[in-house]
């Protein structure tokens, strides 16, 4: 029994020894040593964004705020993702418990009878088999099982599932971050709906008086018919604009309705007016990219849990070994049962391997390699798509507030030229049609103009978005996590 004792700490040390296969290192990835396009951007007036505060705070709606809160509690695509990390928790716990033996107790009663060969008084039947008496069969055990894992094979399966479960995890802040993004922007564009409303209103009015200015001309003969048709057309242009911003507008009601998991029907928003101003987004440095963005964390996780796979694979190479062991009793009545001397025990081990697989254990482990090269490839490919999308919004910023300046001088300039223009037909120096000319440019001018607007807010949302929104991959429990403390709160939002 020492000897037994001796074999087991033996081959518990062993469990405990370095697994096969490469330990992970994060490879490298091109980062920039700075943002090309942050130089020199700056929009006016900006708002700095709150320290610690949800990023969509800095655009200071209140009901844009009340919808962003919703997305946690409602959004149906957010919980798709938020059940895979749970599973992906799950699994973490299901291969942890594999390295602990599997204890199990029977219990047992059987009655059995067969041919005998005996007959009455000792003497031999020549005629037929004489039935023996029935006999009970009772037995109470316990069993145990240890696969032990000597070569990491099982240490191995839990690091790629810890590093899944972090990939998961990550894959659920990006979801949460894309529907945060995908619903401020539309809240901005349906507030810029509501703009265009407004305007294309006050572009109907003034085309009204236009109208009834043209219609007074005419009656004393100054303005022809023509001009009358002309301006009652214009209005009419003006009223079927203002008829199809509607379209916009609850198309993009609808769909705020459905990020926030709510019925179409039974959600409206009332029109308000939206700042226009754009706010700072802190860049920091851009290795801190790496950090920032979720999907780049969970693309960096997905290479550690493709490294592990590789161990995996390598450890099939090497022989299993698994003790098993059992201790019980057996009667032939139940009442005598749990006693010594019907005492039985058995312990042993068993240890396997593959002589002859024509191939199939190396092809798994270049299979394993290719696997992690193509992990490799996708995280630095995604590092890549981030810096651009970076500077792919800088350079919109910058460009815009440029474009917004000189537009909000373009319309000024063109409503000015109405109001003369519209003063020299009241005196008959011009013909109508410079009015209606006037006019048309001025409402383009002004419908650009919120359309720049609309682009530059838009993208300082895709902006705070590419910068991961304030969310940080320490929240992953990169330094020291376990997986007991990952399934720790297997329904907690993160």
């Amino acid at each position: 029994m020492q000897h037994t004792t001796r074999n087991v700490t033996l081959l518990a040390a062993l469990a405990l020894a370095s697994c096969v296969g490469p330990n992970y290192h994060r490879p490298s990835a091109p980062v920039p040593q700075r943002f090309k396009e942050a130089e020199g951007w700056k929009p006016a007036e900006p708002r700095e964004v709150a320290s610690g505060a949800d990023w969509w705070s800095v655009y200071e709606d209140p009901t844009l705020d009340g919808l962003e809160k919703q997305i946690d509690i409602s959004n149906q695509t957010l919980k798709v993702s938020e059940a895979a990390w749970r599973e992906a928790t799950a699994l973490v716990t299901e291969a942890r418990a594999a390295l602990f033996p599997v204890v199990g107790v029977s219990a047992t009663g059987t009655r059995s009878g067969g041919p005998g060969a005996g007959a009455a008084n000792g003497a031999a039947s020549s005629t037929a088999a004489v039935q023996s008496m029935p006999r009970n069969q009772f037995e109470l055990a316990g069993t145990g099982s240890w696969d032990i894992d000597i070569w990491g094979k099982i240490r191995r399966t839990i690091e790629s599932n810890i590093a899944s479960a972090r990939a998961s995890e990550a894959d659920l802040a990006a979801a949460r971050l894309s529907a945060q993004a995908t619903l401020a922007t539309d809240y901005i564009e349906l507030r810029v709906a509501d703009e265009q409303q407004h305007l294309l209103d006050e572009t109907v009015d003034a085309y009204k008086r236009s109208l009834d200015i043209t219609q007074n001309q005419y009656k004393v003969g100054v303005a022809a018919k023509a001009d009358v048709i002309t301006a009652e057309t214009q209005l009419e242009g003006a009223e079927s604009q203002q008829i199809a911003i509607g379209v916009t507008r609850a198309i993009l009601e609808h769909a705020i309705a459905v990020l926030i998991g709510k019925a179409p029907g039974d959600f409206t928003l009332a029109p308000a007016k939206f700042g226009t101003l754009v706010p700072v987004i802190p860049l920091g440095v851009p290795s801190a990219l790496l950090e920032r963005r979720p999907d780049i964390a969970g693309a960096e996780r997905r290479m550690a849990a493709a490294n592990a796979q590789i161990g995996i694979a390598i450890a099939a190479f090497f022989p299993d070994l698994t003790l098993s062991g059992s201790y019980g009793y057996a009667s032939n009545v139940v009442s005598g049962l749990v006693k010594a001397p019907n005492n039985l025990w058995s312990v042993g081990g068993a240890a396997t391997d593959t002589l002859l697989d024509f191939g199939l254990r190396p092809a798994q482990v270049r299979q394993a390699r290719a696997a992690y090269d193509a992990a490799v490839a996708n995280y630095r490919q995604t590092v890549l798509a981030a810096f651009q999308q970076v500077e792919d919004e800088l350079a919109t910023l910058r460009i815009l507030e440029q474009q917004v300046q000189v537009q909000e001088q373009t319309v000024r300039d063109a409503n000015l030229a109405v109001q003369l223009t519209l003063n020299q037909y009241k005196a008959g120096t011009v013909a109508y049609t410079s009015v209606i000319t006037a006019q048309t440019t001025a409402l383009a001018d002004s419908q650009t103009l919120l359309g720049i607007r609309q682009n530059r807010l838009v993208a300082s949302v895709v902006l705070i978005e590419a910068l991961g929104g304030g969310w940080n991959a320490a929240s992953l429990g990169t330094s020291g996590g376990t997986a007991a403390t990952l399934a720790a709160h297997p329904t907690a939002s993160h």
